[in-house]
């Protein structure tokens, strides 16, 4: 099915917000770059704040079926797709899970920093966001076993959080594997209290 024009505003926002920063990256860059006219964005978005949320939520759902789906087929073991979503990031950090996007940190924790009030609405997407990631962890850690799996999957979270910041702040990709080894040892020591 061909892309709508809506689509193509949307991808082109989101590679560039990505890469240059949501308040920095001005409309008609995306414009220039989209190929598409200025009456066609309005007709699509009010503001640029609404293209924000429209590619904020393209986002949310490409990233999470990423990182879902490459957990799920990394093993059917809620274990291993634990520990496997650290791999998932490495690839991320190396720039080599979305095509032409590069590595440049969570567009989430960007976009926070950049809407640093709570109450605003992108800064809401990206909590919520978080908060959907946290969800999955918490069904990855029961099926495993954990006698408190919403403890384990907040320290997995605060691990990949860490290692995302760390690779993008420091240059590190491999970040996510030494994030990895200390998830081992937290699943491990959660199991053994079952």
């Amino acid at each position: 099915m061909p892309k709508s024009r809506r689509d193509d505003l949307v991808e082109t926002a989101l590679k560039l917000f990505y890469a240059g920063g949501f308040n920095a990256t001005g409309i008609d860059k995306i414009l220039e770059e989209s190929g598409v006219a200025k009456m066609t964005l309005y007709n699509h978005f009010r503001s640029k704040d609404e293209l924000i949320l429209a590619v904020l939520h393209r986002r949310d759902e490409q990233f999470r079926n990423w990182l879902m789906g490459e957990m799920e087929k990394a093993s059917p073991e809620p274990r291993a797709r634990l520990l496997a979503m650290f791999d998932a990031l490495e690839t991320w950090f190396e720039g080599r899970a979305f095509r032409g996007m590069g590595f440049h940190g969570c567009a989430f924790i960007n976009v926070s920093g950049e809407f640093s009030d709570q109450s605003h609405p992108a800064h809401r997407v990206a909590a919520e966001h978080k908060r959907s990631i946290l969800e999955y962890l918490e069904r990855q850690c029961a099926s495993a076993g954990a006698p408190d799996p919403v403890k384990l999957a907040e320290q997995l979270a605060l691990l990949k959080e860490g290692a995302i910041a760390t690779a993008h702040v420091r240059g590190m990709p491999d970040a996510a594997q030494i994030a990895k080894e200390m998830a081992a040892r937290m699943i491990d020591a959660a199991l053994a209290e079952a």
